[in-house]
């Protein structure tokens, strides 16, 4: 995978400048423009920061199919999802099935 060339079809997709990419993730405008200008493909924690801009993970950066970015809100519930027990994510699911009745 080009690295580079992701960041700045992500860039694109986002209709973000280098100063915009700086300013969003907080890295120095001096990174970013070497990332582009003397294709320096950025280290994992630059590479992770980046992501951590665009709102993806690490994982979904490598990933060669299409992936599905989340809203804030959804990655909350998720989070939250993750840490309940079983009869738990059972209730929850009841109250979602019967919450989509009523729709």
């Amino acid at each position: 995978m080009d690295v580079i060339r992701h960041i700045l079809e992500l860039m694109e997709e986002h209709g973000w400048t280098e100063y915009r990419l700086a300013k969003k993730s907080g890295l120095p405008p001096s990174t970013v423009a070497n990332i582009f200008h003397r294709n320096t493909v950025p280290g994992i924690s630059t590479l992770e920061t980046i992501c951590d801009a665009f709102g993806i993970s690490l994982s979904q950066f490598f990933s060669e199919g299409d992936f599905v970015s989340l809203t804030p809100e959804q990655a909350d519930l998720l989070k939250r999802w993750s840490s309940l027990s079983s009869s738990q994510k059972d209730a929850v699911l009841h109250v979602m099935s019967e919450m989509g009745k009523q729709v």
